[in-house]
């Protein structure tokens, strides 16, 4: 009997070499690159509205780099603090799925990074392509430390929409004239709101309608007969924003990096922290116009407000307008926008509910809506304003002569000193927080009616403890204390659908039969009506500690602002890993 034929191990090398590289080309093998960034945070002079300021930014840009990637790849970031401020930065909407200790909310995943230290934030990209933000996640210095975050489709998927011919990034801003610090500190000092921004932005620049700002615009210039995909994102600190282009219709395909089914609509509100892709179609040919782009706040509160209006201009390139001349020459349009004050206004609030219903998940076999069907643990969570206790022997110039404050279920968060994650993972949290945060308010009222007497907050560092993987349902509840204002509420760590809303109390027994269980909205930011409701299901499936707050920065610098622990699961895949050696030390 002859020996049995093996290949030799060249030619099976060269096999299995030739097998690696086609199967390279294969989608489901087509790993993802590493790609590698530094942000240097500095100081760096900055004039607009004719005032000369020092800000904060990441490698003297303002607003900050594009941080751009593929879905599935690795992102590591190296963020160095040259300032004396301390420092951590938020990827905001990134999942995050077992790197929890590179998510950045200070006290709460990480201390922060102090002067002369660096720290490399370190993920993975899952199932994730669109647009989202990174922002400097303490006190208020997202201000100027923000910029976005694009993540393109795997290579060789396209989009499941028309091919753009171009994309741009829109980051909508507020801009102070004075350090946002001073503000909030003043502001929590004396216990009054704090002052408000002199100008919003886009791409950092107020426009037109602001003195002194006349070449501080936003231009963007475009052909007919084309298709632009703009990123719209609002890094506004405490304003949601409505948004429109004179005589354009936009179309939504996406919002916080999740496709939508597409709709059309004239005009976008986006909160803070929220991101939209759309469609602009340039028309066919050159118009002898250009076009005003308004960006303005939706204000539903009391108080002081920046009521002013930010432009960018819509310019054609146009054949026969070579000179700048003739550009000013052309009829300028605007576009109308709600009016600003929805407390005078009620059908700007129900206009705002409308557009909200529009926003739809895909729910396709390649994009599908996975949505709890059945729920484990139901909580049910009141937002909104109240009062803290004057310190004695000082005058404070909040409501009643106390402190303004925020919470939930009328508990307004304490941030530890120390990393609540660092203290979970270590088993070290005595002293550090409690695992005690009620489920719903301890003592039930009309929500959205008269609101008591009694504005008190309790103060506390309290989070709740999931089980791996659990299907929560959580309604947000607004409530009418010292006024019913939209909240726009964030989700470290998570998407969740938005299952129901509505105004006026939660009916418990009634709403549920309204909810969409099949294709509701996904998203990581969601607004509270103002004296109404929504329903968010998702599942606790990234184990880590998880930060949730109204992403309107006053708010949660006065407490509206709590955190889920989500446990370890039972599979190595399911574990929050060790932290990295390089964590920055409180």
């Amino acid at each position: 009997m002859g020996s049995p034929q093996f290949p030799c191990f060249t030619s099976m090398a060269a096999l299995l070499f030739s097998f690696f590289i086609a199967a390279s080309w294969m989608p489901e093998f087509a790993a993802g690159k590493t790609r590698h960034y530094t942000f240097n945070i500095k100081y760096h002079n900055v004039t607009r509205l004719c005032n000369t300021r020092s800000i904060l930014s990441v490698n003297g840009k303002f607003p900050g780099p594009r941080l751009v990637a593929r879905e599935g790849d690795q992102v590591l970031i190296k963020v160095v603090n040259h300032v004396s401020n301390n420092i951590t930065i938020h990827w905001h909407g990134i999942r995050q799925l077992q790197t929890g200790w590179a998510d950045g909310p200070a006290y709460i995943t990480q201390c922060p990074i102090q002067t002369g230290q660096a720290y490399t934030y370190n993920f993975t990209i899952t199932g994730q392509r669109g647009t989202l933000l990174w922002h400097a996640h303490i006190s208020w210095l997202r201000s100027t430390l923000h910029g976005p975050i694009i993540i393109l489709p795997k290579r060789n998927e396209s989009y499941p929409f028309v091919k753009p011919y171009k994309e741009v990034p829109i980051i909508l801003g507020e801009w102070f004239n004075v350090d946002p610090e001073a503000v909030i500190s003043q502001a929590l000092q004396t216990g009054a709101g704090p002052n408000v921004s002199d100008a919003y932005t886009i791409n950092g620049l107020p426009g037109p309608l602001y003195n002194c700002s006349s070449r501080d615009v936003f231009k963007l210039k475009v052909e007919p007969g084309k298709t632009y995909l703009l990123r719209l994102i609002n890094a506004a600190l405490n304003d949601e924003l409505f948004f429109s282009i004179a005589n354009h219709s936009l179309t939504v395909v996406e919002a916080d990096a999740v496709y939508t089914k597409p709709f059309e609509t004239d005009i976008l509100l986006i909160a803070p922290g929220q991101t939209t892709n759309i469609l602009l179609k340039t028309k066919p040919t050159s118009p002898n116009a250009t076009f005003l782009i308004l960006a303005r706040p939706y204000f539903t509160g009391g108080g002081t407000l920046d009521n002013t209006t930010t432009a960018g201009i819509l310019e054609y390139k146009h054949p026969n307008t070579t000179h700048h001349t003739s550009i000013k020459a052309l009829p300028l349009f605007r576009p109308s926008l709600p009016p600003i004050n929805a407390t005078k206004f009620v059908n700007v609030t129900q206009f705002v509910d409308n557009l909200a219903k529009k926003f739809r998940s895909l729910a396709t076999k390649q994009f599908p809506a996975n949505v709890p069907q059945t729920v484990d643990r139901r909580f049910f969570f009141t937002l909104g304003l109240g009062t803290s206790p004057c310190p004695q022997n000082s005058t404070c110039q909040g409501p009643n002569g106390l402190k303004f404050a925020a919470s939930i279920n009328n508990f307004s968060f304490a941030l530890p000193s120390t990393a609540m994650l660092q203290a979970h993972f270590s088993g070290q949290s005595s002293g550090v927080y409690t695992t005690d945060f009620p489920t719903k308010p301890l003592v039930a009222f009309n929500y959205t009616g008269t609101p008591p007497n009694i504005t008190n907050v309790s103060n506390a560092t309290r989070a709740v403890v999931l089980p791996f993987n659990t299907s929560v349902e959580l309604v947000l509840q607004g409530t009418s204390i010292l006024g019913a204002e939209s909240h726009p509420l964030h989700l470290h760590g998570y998407n969740f659908f938005i299952v129901g809303r509505g105004f006026g109390n939660y009916d418990p027994t009634k709403d549920p039969a309204n909810f969409n269980l099949v294709d509701p909205a996904e998203r990581n930011t969601a607004g509270v009506p103002a004296g109404g409701w929504i329903a968010i299901r998702f599942f606790a499936d990234n184990p880590g500690v998880w930060f949730m707050h109204c992403h309107l920065d006053v708010h949660t610098s006065w407490g509206l602002r709590m955190a889920w622990i989500v446990q370890d699961g039972p599979q190595p895949n399911q574990k929050l890993p060790p932290p990295p050696s390089d964590l920055p030390k409180c």
